[in-house]
């Protein structure tokens, strides 16, 4: 099975792909969000020991991008009842989407060829998006690492 992945990924000064997705608090549609900026982070799996600190951290700091106008939405292939499951364990506050078809994903040129236990599979590559209130794209982050990522990204928006 040969699987596409998007060749002219999402990067600064574009125009964010619109969307709607569900979430544990029901759809989320970007270009209902114009008006605040959105950092948009893609994340492998729920409960995964990188993307639970990554999002522990994101809640952490949640009122610290909020003082600065950005809301938080992180985007995984998970389900909503994952996402659930996974926000009440962790006791996480940020909205959670679930990308089960992958169309955000590689609207955002986000799915990558990776090696799992020996074998290439096609997953998630973590990367966070800024988006201004206007929709654009500020900055594009891709292949970022869990541990500090939110710190710095909060450190350079501030």
């Amino acid at each position: 099975m040969t699987e596409e992945i998007q060749t002219a990924p999402i990067g600064e000064g574009d125009v964010a792909p619109d969307f709607t997705l569900p979430a544990d608090e029901g759809e989320v549609t970007l270009s209902a969000l114009r008006g605040e900026g959105v950092i948009l982070y893609f994340y492998p799996k729920d409960s995964t020991a990188g993307c639970t600190l990554e999002a522990r951290d994101f809640t952490a700091k949640a009122d610290d991008f909020a003082k600065l106008g950005y809301r938080i939405l992180g985007v995984s292939r998970d389900s909503v009842a994952s996402h659930c499951r996974f926000k009440a364990k962790q006791e996480l506050t940020i909205t959670l989407l679930s990308d089960r078809e992958e169309t955000v994903c590689r609207a955002y040129g986000v799915m990558k060829e990776k090696m799992m236990y020996g074998k290439k599979c096609f997953g998630i590559e973590r990367s966070t998006f800024v988006i201004n209130p206007e929709g654009v794209v500020v900055k594009a982050m891709r292949g970022v690492k869990a541990k500090g990522h939110v710190e710095a990204l909060l450190a350079e928006l501030a």
